[in-house]
């Protein structure tokens, strides 16, 4: 009788360990088992939003659970920042970061968060770049021709761009001191004000996000000369880069990514990866993200990490070169 309550002893125990080591891969497979919350840095309506909602839909047919898109807006992204970081760290509440969080480290005095040790990277949800364009009437046919009267004419050409301290202000700064000429920035609270100044020519060029820019093309009032980032987008890919321009290294690509609160389990994370990975795989979902200029494109939660460290380095010496003031 002892021999066989040993044996059952023995059993028991081992049947236990083996269900604790099983359980980070069933709380894998369970996970979300009730709706998550996605808070972003941006308004209702916008690109970042939009697109982010195409995602959140395709996330929650993958995972059966909703995903809640949530608009924290704010300078710096503080306010989504504080919404996600003040919730329970149990993978219920994700975050939107972007490229402008980056820039965010840098153009802040007082940053309440530290995008590398309060958020986890999970996957970038896509990329997608600044175009260059020009009044299609105007005498600039091409980003070359631009660059030709600027070294002739220092100061004489006016660049148009949105908010200071904004990617595509800071874009413009880059390109500046990147093709060594000099012009005036001007900037406009929005780009539909932007584009009316360059239709009446008080401005000859506006760097923007193609979805911003997107009625101008497709009306033929403005003309696209140039991509920033280092390969043409598939958005428009008749439409050079400004490395093609003759401007070597220049190089600017903007991104918008998952990441959770510090603290999240990691089976969630990978979870949340493989999830993300099906999702942008989708060719209905590409064609909608394209069609907003957005290149989708997964990643590892590394490439992310170095992705963001990458563009924090990169943004503060534009900020210090362009001797743009704190907020």
């Amino acid at each position: 009788m002892p021999e066989k309550l040993l044996r059952f002893g023995c059993l028991l125990v081992a049947s236990t360990i083996a269900f604790v080591l099983a359980l980070p891969a069933a709380q894998a497979d369970t996970y979300p088992t009730r709706p998550v919350r996605l808070v972003l840095p941006f308004g209702a309506g916008g690109v970042a939003d939009v697109s982010a909602r195409f995602v959140a839909d395709r996330l929650g047919d993958r995972l059966g659970q909703r995903f809640i898109v949530e608009n924290q807006p704010g300078a710096g992204g503080i306010a989504a920042a504080r919404a996600a970081l003040s919730a329970p760290r149990d993978g219920y509440t994700l975050a939107l970061l972007t490229n402008a969080t980056a820039i965010s480290v840098s153009l802040f005095n007082n940053l309440p968060f530290d995008p590398l040790k309060d958020f986890r990277p999970i996957s970038t949800l896509g990329y997608f770049d600044c175009l260059f364009v020009t009044n299609a009437t105007s005498e600039f046919r091409s980003l070359q021709e631009f660059l030709k009267v600027a070294r002739a004419k220092p100061g004489a050409l006016n660049v148009g761009t949105v908010n200071p301290g904004s990617t595509q202000h800071l874009t413009a700064e880059l390109f500046k001191s990147t093709a060594g000429v000099n012009f005036v920035i001007v900037p406009f609270r929005t780009t539909p004000e932007a584009v009316v100044a360059l239709l009446r020519n008080d401005i000859q060029m506006v760097i923007d996000f193609y979805a911003g820019l997107k009625p101008g093309l497709v009306d033929g009032k403005t003309r696209p000369v140039a991509w920033s980032a280092a390969k043409r987008s598939p958005a428009l890919p008749d439409v050079p880069t400004v490395q093609e321009a003759g401007v070597p290294d220049f190089n600017v690509t903007s991104w918008n990514a998952l990441y959770a609160p510090a603290g999240v389990p990691d089976d969630i994370l990978e979870t949340l990866n493989r999830a993300l990975r099906d999702v942008l795989a989708d060719a209905e979902l590409k064609r909608k993200l394209l069609d907003m200029g957005i290149d989708a494109r997964p990643s590892t939660p590394a490439e992310l990490d170095a992705q963001m460290r990458a563009d924090i380095k990169k943004w503060a010496a534009v900020i210090e070169r362009a001797g743009i003031p704190k907020q």
